[in-house]
């Protein structure tokens, strides 16, 4: 019998073997239709390589807080979560241009080469990693729905699949939108909202939660707690995005400021900037190939306007209205310290 300890490494190694089992199969079925969908499925085992599997233990802890036991069932439901984020990240890193993701080449640059002799190369690489992407979001409800769940659990739970689905799709077009604007904190909060925050806390939670049979007060204290925290994940992976260190990360520092992406960072570095300030970032904001001394003048000009230190207050307002909300819940006492521990370990983070 398991302990009701919390044992992060135990429990990320149980979601990975799911993953990698899952994802194994499903790849060699998809290889096998035509020898040409090698290196397609071979992306589809690289997405799931990685990841701290945070989704999943915030659906675990919805489950176990309603007071469920501890299942392998109900692992490989949470373990779903985990594939909408790995087709998330696919998706978004199409959309982003980005190159690198965990130290290795995106799906989009990792497939050019598949596609390198034909017309039109990195269109069709594109359009390969987008259906990537796609192929993920579809195995999640699978292996959702073939968890080994009793079926009345499961109906409890779909109707907020379209909901994170809805939700999580709005986010990035909502970044797509802003991308390029006048820099905005509470239009970047609100794509922070929905583009990340939700996928990432609130909807596991309340996923794990309706499989157990939660109440409404149980509920809605998951959203008091899961959508600060989710916002407070975001803000410091913004940061970490131009501060942090790429050995650390997986991630090029430019990929924001190329992209001229909609982060509170630089919402926030425009707020506190004067008129010869936002000329200088404005020159380098969008720029394709920014070199490492246009980042050091960027994040020089964010230190002396203390922008990074906005953002870690943020932060740190978040973490505590998450844990105000999680100590008002009357949780058993091993849910509560599992759920005090994600919060932590989803914001004081180098990667």
């Amino acid at each position: 019998m398991r302990t009701d300890r919390w044992e992060p490494a135990a429990f990320k190694a149980r979601v990975d073997e799911v993953l990698r089992r899952f994802v194994a199969e499903e790849a060699e079925q998809f290889a096998g239709i035509d020898p040409l969908l090698g290196p397609v499925a071979g992306q589809l085992e690289e997405a799931v390589t990685h990841g701290k599997r945070l989704r999943a233990a915030f659906c675990y802890w919805g489950w176990r807080a309603v007071g469920q036991p501890d299942s392998d069932a109900l692992v490989r439901a949470a373990a779903s979560m985990e594939l909408v984020h790995c087709a998330a990240v696919v998706h978004d890193d199409l959309i982003d241009d980005s190159p690198l993701r965990h130290g290795r080449p995106t799906a989009h640059v990792a497939l050019r080469d598949v596609v390198r002799h034909r017309p039109h190369a990195p269109a069709a690489a594109r359009s390969l990693a987008m259906l990537v992407g796609d192929l993920l979001m579809a195995l999640a409800g699978q292996l959702f729905a073939t968890s080994g769940l009793p079926a009345a659990y499961l109906a409890r739970a779909r109707p907020l699949w379209s909901v994170m689905a809805r939700e999580l799709i709005a986010g990035e077009c909502l970044e797509i939108l802003r991308t390029g604007a006048g820099p905005d904190t509470d239009a970047s909060l609100k794509v922070i909202r929905y583009k990340t925050a939700k996928y990432t806390v609130e909807h596991p939670l309340l996923i794990g939660g309706a499989l157990a049979g939660a109440g409404t007060r149980l509920r809605e204290g998951y959203s008091s707690y899961g959508l600060p925290l989710g916002e407070a994940f975001q803000l410091r992976d913004d940061l970490l995005g131009l501060f942090g260190d790429p050995a650390h990360t997986g991630k090029a520092n430019a990929d924001d400021v190329e992209g001229h992406r909609p982060t509170a960072l630089l919402a926030e570095t425009w707020r506190l900037a004067c008129d010869a300030d936002r000329k200088r970032l404005s020159s380098l904001l969008g720029r394709p190939g920014v070199n490492t001394e246009a980042l050091d003048d960027i994040r020089e000009l964010m230190r002396a306007l203390r922008a990074p230190d906005r953002i870690e207050d943020m932060i740190g307002a978040r973490v505590e209205e998450s844990l105000g909300a999680l100590d008002q819940l009357n949780l058993p006492p091993h849910a509560a310290a599992a759920l005090t521990a994600l919060a932590r370990s989803a914001t004081d983070r180098l990667s």
